[in-house]
């Protein structure tokens, strides 16, 4: 009896470890897809962002362009990777999201209220992967054991 419960309260912990994962996967590539198109727009079109004056992190819009556009290809291949609940993928998705927070903080004076919604959210993603026990994932390719 003390058996059943204890392997439930294991599924259900490995429930809520693959939910979390899928969630850091999904919006990790919704970050990357968002920065590819942030990127883009800074490459093509520089008169999209707004310009500001004796900026300390002034760089050319379009190095911000390359740098985004990087980030953001980066980012939805680590996503694929988490969605296989690969290690290097929850160790590089942190690493990203982090990198995301700093060139977003860093472009705030260009995109304000943009940057603060891709900051949050990459906080969301890094929360998510680094709550989350290595062992209590199920591979989210494969079918799960029926509860």
């Amino acid at each position: 009896m003390t058996t059943a419960h204890t392997r439930s309260a294991h599924t259900a912990k490995q429930e809520w470890a693959t939910g979390l994962t899928a969630f850091a996967a999904v919006m990790l590539f919704l970050v990357g897809l968002l920065d590819l198109f942030r990127g883009i727009m800074g490459i093509a079109e520089d008169d999209v962002f707004l310009t500001t004056r004796n900026y300390v992190f002034e760089f050319d819009l379009t190095g911000w362009g390359w740098i985004h556009l990087v980030l953001g290809v980066v980012a939805m291949i680590v996503s694929y990777g988490l969605l296989r609940t690969a290690t290097w993928a929850r160790v590089a998705g942190v690493a990203i999201a982090g990198l995301v927070i700093i060139a977003n903080f860093l472009s705030l004076p260009y995109y304000p209220v943009w940057s603060v919604v891709m900051i949050t959210i990459s906080g969301f993603i890094i929360w998510a992967l680094c709550v989350v026990q290595r062992g209590n994932l199920f591979d989210l390719s494969e079918k799960r054991p029926p509860a």
